[in-house]
């Protein structure tokens, strides 16, 4: 089992690289129409090369159980997470429509699945698991872009759904089936090294436009935290939600990889697309950064804490 120190060790880079994001941004070395053309070329060009590296070749994704029973947790934790969220809102914090209870309850029952949770993966268990990751994050994917517009905007489920059919669930459905029917070693050598290459681009490229987007709003720290939003979503997302994750891993018959899979989401603070969604869909973008700053920063003690706790509760250290 890795050390406290040695998971704080592995998370430290991936704060480092937003951190130099938010740097980039600030020195107006990508800003406006940059940014979104970088992101728009890593979510649909880097990210799905990344996808069809981890998924072809892929033992653990040979079997059913993890390819069927990951996009179903996925989808699961991560809906019932923003209906929670949205209930402690509305009943315990008293929040309304107009006051952030529509993007407190995103941005706080989300977690972030993938630019963090996706290097912790590799580092600690490899590229099966991430793999599985993988697999997993297009049933977050489909909880985003139903549940969770329909909550932040009112919108029909019609509406969220056509955005799933996108290059990353493509690729992956491609990359799953020539996994499974055996395909990888047919794969031509000049395209695998062309999809490394692209993927190798995609974790750090990824982060640095984390922080870019972060940099927009750090316009002071009185803006940054709001004590009735960022300390009730910490407690949600870094206390109360990831025992009810642990619980799932410890208790249900879930193949081991599926279970590593749950405790990295367990660990995660909010994720960063929730700010994007809410700057769309008629939300609060100042409340989804404080979250999502409020637990990335307190997420830097509490992820390795949340990881070795689960590897020791789970019975998978």
């Amino acid at each position: 089992m890795p050390s406290y120190w040695q998971l704080v060790l592995i998370i430290l880079p991936v704060i480092g690289i937003i951190a130099l994001g938010v740097v980039v941004r600030r020195v107006h070395w990508v800003e406006g129409e940059a940014e979104t053309s970088i992101i728009r070329l890593v979510v649909n060009l880097c990210y799905p090369c990344l996808i069809f590296e981890s998924v072809v070749g892929n033992n653990a994704l040979r079997e059913p159980a993890n390819v069927m029973l990951p996009p179903l947790l996925g989808f699961s934790i991560s809906a019932l997470g923003i209906g929670f969220c949205y209930y402690i809102g509305s009943k315990v914090l008293g929040l309304t429509m107009g006051t952030g209870l529509r993007t407190f309850a995103l941005s706080t029952g989300i977690c972030n699945y993938g630019y963090l949770a996706l290097p912790i993966t590799a580092a600690v268990w490899g590229r099966e698991t991430q793999g599985v990751l993988m697999v997993h994050n297009v049933g977050c994917e489909a909880a985003v872009w139903t549940v969770g517009v329909l909550v932040l905007s009112g919108l029909s489920l019609s509406e969220g759904w056509h955005r799933l059919f996108n290059p990353i669930v493509i690729t992956l459905i491609g990359a799953v089936a020539i996994n499974l029917a055996g395909g990888a070693p047919y794969v031509p050598g000049p395209v695998m090294t062309i999809v490394h290459m692209l993927a190798a681009c995609t974790i750090p490229i990824g982060l640095v436009m984390v922080g870019v987007t972060l940099a927009s709003y750090l316009t002071g720290i009185g803006a940054l935290i709001r004590p009735s939003i960022t300390f009730p979503s910490i407690a949600l997302r870094l206390g109360i939600l990831p025992v009810l994750i642990l619980c799932a891993a410890r208790w249900l018959p879930l193949p081991v990889e599926l279970k590593r899979v749950l405790l990295i989401q367990a660990a995660m603070p909010s994720g960063v697309f929730p700010i994007v969604l809410a700057r769309h869909y008629g939300g609060q973008p100042l409340t989804a950064v404080q979250i999502v700053l409020g637990t990335t920063a307190l997420g830097i003690l509490t992820i390795p804490l949340w990881l070795r706790v689960g590897l020791a509760w789970t019975g998978l250290g």
